[in-house]
């Protein structure tokens, strides 16, 4: 339906509207679908940076597409459109010459009187001389084909350039998700606040990310659980790590970055999943799976 939308948008000689590609929607149902799960979750959370990180591909395959129709598809249509139909043409055109030329000839052998021979010989006169024309502007022709071959060579460099170009950012991108996700604590506090007795998958990692991978913090579930409780039952404060980075979603939370120390407390009635986290002089809420208390 897509395809056939362009063609008729292209035959009106007007432009497409623009629509999410495959990444893009990707990336907008699992930011959505972590939004209902809540952000101050762990797997709401997860959904979200994948989310995010699709939504990056998405546009870098947006712009491959975009820079390979420049570089690569219009000088290629603009050729076959235009000059490669004028070789055809006038290829088509010498041929017929040829075959003019050769009946002239064939009609000059068979006269036998001289009225005849003479207006046969006339003939071949000028159509060798329409055939050699048209040969020679058929010749000029097919010579520009070496520089138009140089051309189209540099435009399949500039191709195989854009596909390098996105191909390394979406590794990349890769890399940067893979490490967010691998900056989750190995465990978590369920949503109802009981602890959880299976561990939280790890994603596989390539090799070349191993030894890093192995750095990662990882908040054993029963010093958590317990670190809270008596953080939740007492009325005073305590240093907390940010194990990964979170964007408050309203005014009433606390942007967070990776590895900050913050102060975090409980007040009467909060969500058991949320603390108050204060940074000088701004505070917030802030999820409590994002941190790790310090002795």
């Amino acid at each position: 339906d897509a395809r056939i939308e362009e063609f008729v948008y292209e035959k009106l000689d007007r432009k497409a509207p623009s629509r999410m590609n495959n990444p893009e929607l990707l990336g907008q149902y699992m930011i959505d679908a972590g939004n209902e799960f809540g952000p101050g979750t762990a797997y709401g959370n997860a959904l979200i940076k994948c989310g995010e990180t699709q939504k990056r591909i998405g546009t870098a395959d947006r712009e491959l597409i975009q820079t390979s129709a420049i570089n690569f598809l219009t000088p290629l249509r603009n050729f076959i459109e235009g000059d490669y139909k004028t070789i055809t043409k006038e290829r088509k055109l010498l041929q017929n010459k040829r075959l003019d030329l050769d009946a002239a000839k064939t009609r000059l052998k068979k006269a036998k009187v001289a009225e005849a021979r003479a207006a046969s010989e006339q003939e071949v006169r000028i159509t060798q001389s329409e055939f050699d024309r048209q040969a020679e502007i058929t010749r000029l022709l097919l010579e520009g084909i070496s520089s138009t071959h140089a051309h189209h060579l540099r435009c399949l460099n500039d191709f195989v350039e854009a596909q390098m170009t996105y191909y390394a950012q979406c590794y990349q991108y890769m890399l940067d998700l893979q490490k967010q996700l691998g900056s989750f604590p190995s465990t978590f506090l369920s949503n109802n606040n009981q602890s959880s007795s299976a561990p939280v998958q790890s994603v596989s990692t390539p090799s070349v990310l191993a030894s890093a991978s192995a750095s990662l913090p990882s908040v054993s579930n029963s010093v958590v659980t317990s670190g809270i409780s008596e953080l939740k039952s007492s009325s005073g404060s305590r240093k907390a790590r940010v194990l990964y980075d979170y964007d408050a979603a309203n005014s009433s939370e606390l942007s967070l970055l990776a590895d900050e120390v913050i102060t975090v407390y409980s007040i009467p009635g909060m969500d058991s999943d949320w603390l108050m986290g204060e940074r000088g002089n701004q505070k917030g809420k802030v999820p409590i799976t994002y941190l790790e208390l310090l002795n």
